[in-house]
C-alpha cells in the first residue's frame, strides 16, 4: 500500500434517486465502484474524510453511509470473487 494510504470501501443506502445519483457520481470521480452502491479505492484519512462529508450533506437522516479503512492484515485476509472490478490487484488475492 502505497505511504499514508489506505484502502477505504464506502458503502450506502440513500432512497430517494437523485441523492443517491449525486453520491454515486461523486464516488465515481474518487473511487472504483465494485457493486452498486459500494465503492472502494486507496486514499489517505484525509480523503476520505472529505469526501464522507460532502455524502453527509448530500443524504438524508434516514439514509446510511458506512466508510471501512482496511488494514494491511485486513487485505491479506481477504477475497474477491466475481466480475467485481478491483483498483489495485497487486494488494490482492483473487479466486
Amino acid at each position: 500500500m502505497a505511504r499514508g494510504t489506505h484502502l477505504y470501501v464506502f458503502a450506502y443506502d440513500i432512497e430517494r434517486d437523485r441523492a443517491r445519483a449525486r453520491v454515486a457520481k461523486l464516488l465515481e470521480n474518487e473511487l472504483v465502484r465494485v457493486q452498486k452502491s459500494v465503492f472502494e479505492g486507496r486514499m489517505t484519512p484525509t480523503a476520505a474524510r472529505r469526501i464522507a462529508k460532502k455524502i453527509g450533506r448530500e443524504i438524508a437522516p434516514t439514509d446510511s453511509l458506512r466508510v471501512y479503512a482496511v488494514t494491511a492484515q485486513g487485505i491479506d485476509a481477504s477475497l474477491s470473487i466475481g466480475a467485481a472490478p478491483i483498483g489495485e490487484k497487486s494488494a490482492f488475492l483473487l479466486f
